[in-house]
């Protein structure tokens, strides 16, 4: 759907700020005043070992919040780095160990070139390899390094944004083939020692290249029902959101209807520019139903700390996140 962390550099970092969401404020270090925990959320602030350093900056900018989570994307032009290594989590295990409760969300891509523009043959056959276990031993190398780096309770992204056109791990030129894939790379990475990861199903919203429940795997085989959910098409307001074809709302019904809790691993501002109205629909949406985790994308033309573009969308986001106005 977007550039930016699909065409990143060999090494790809991001930060999430958790704070806290009800309709009124955020607040990022206490209870919601209903008795519900703050539903952790963050922003996406780099492409390098500098996003976990800009937490800081991020946080002082809202307030003091204090950091939960973080979120990385794994690069998909070779399988030895989608097998990742010790530059990548590195230093994201010692961020997680330094306070008890942290999130490691990380974007794992299906196959390498995963950015190429293979072809739907390409991209079938690839599938259907993949189904038949052709790749397995690289995700069981992932699953063994995240775990000796401490990592074992990530979040596992996997395949993400699979009913566009944009990755060869797409599920379009082939759904029965991608499913069964999907199917077979979470039997290899549960059967690794010592992994308690779970498994994040995420498409962009709406309908894209292809329906995404039509990809998707069955419950046995996922925890999460993610959705990547941008301020686009140009001139759509929030509603239309919420009640387009595979929208927000059929995104919330669907994941209801199989008993999984949803994500939204990236949402930002786009096509309408700054769009504090966008920002404020979002949010409330967040409080209403309660994601694992939510990530706003912030680099232009998505973001509020790290774009200028958006005052007053950042003016939003702030004044929620220190309470001093509301979302």
């Amino acid at each position: 759907m977007l550039t930016g962390p699909r065409a990143a550099p060999i090494v790809l970092l991001a930060v999430l700020l958790v704070f806290g969401l009800d309709q009124g404020r955020i607040a990022p270090d206490s209870r919601h005043r209903d008795g519900r925990p703050p539903v952790p959320s963050g922003f996406f602030t780099g492409s390098d070992e500098a996003g976990i350093r800009r937490i800081a900056e991020v946080g002082e900018w809202l307030g003091g919040a204090p950091l939960t989570v973080g979120h990385t994307y794994l690069p998909g032009d070779l399988w030895s780095n989608i097998e990742g290594h010790e530059r990548l989590f590195g230093p994201w295990a010692h961020w997680v160990r330094e306070r008890p409760g942290r999130l490691f969300v990380l974007n794992v891509p299906l196959r390498d070139r995963s950015e190429a523009g293979l072809p739907d043959a390409e991209v079938r056959a690839g599938l259907r390899l993949g189904a038949d276990g052709a790749f397995d031993r690289h995700f069981r190398v992932l699953g063994e390094r995240l775990v000796q780096h401490g990592l074992e309770e990530a979040v596992l992204v996997l395949g993400w944004e699979m009913n566009g056109a944009t990755y060869s791990h797409r599920c379009g030129p082939d759904p029965e083939a991608w499913k069964a894939y999907w199917r077979r790379v979470v039997t290899v990475l549960r059967e690794v020692a010592g992994q308690r990861f779970r498994f994040d199903f995420t498409a962009s919203r709406g309908r894209d290249a292809i329906p995404w429940p039509l990809c998707y795997p069955g419950d046995e085989y996922v925890d999460i029902i993610g959705l990547d959910a941008y301020d686009q098409p140009r001139g759509a307001d929030f509603a239309r959101q919420v009640t387009e074809e595979y929208g927000l709302a059929h995104h919330v019904r669907f994941a209801a209807a199989h008993g999984k809790p949803v994500s939204y691993p990236e949402w930002g501002l786009f096509r309408n520019g700054d769009n504090p109205d966008y920002v404020r629909g979002m949010l409330d949406w967040f409080a209403r139903h309660r994601p694992v985790y939510q990530t706003f994308t912030d680099y232009c033309p998505h973001g509020v700390w790290g774009c200028p573009d958006h005052p007053r969308s950042a003016e939003v986001v702030r004044g929620a996140f220190t309470g001093t106005g509301r979302p």
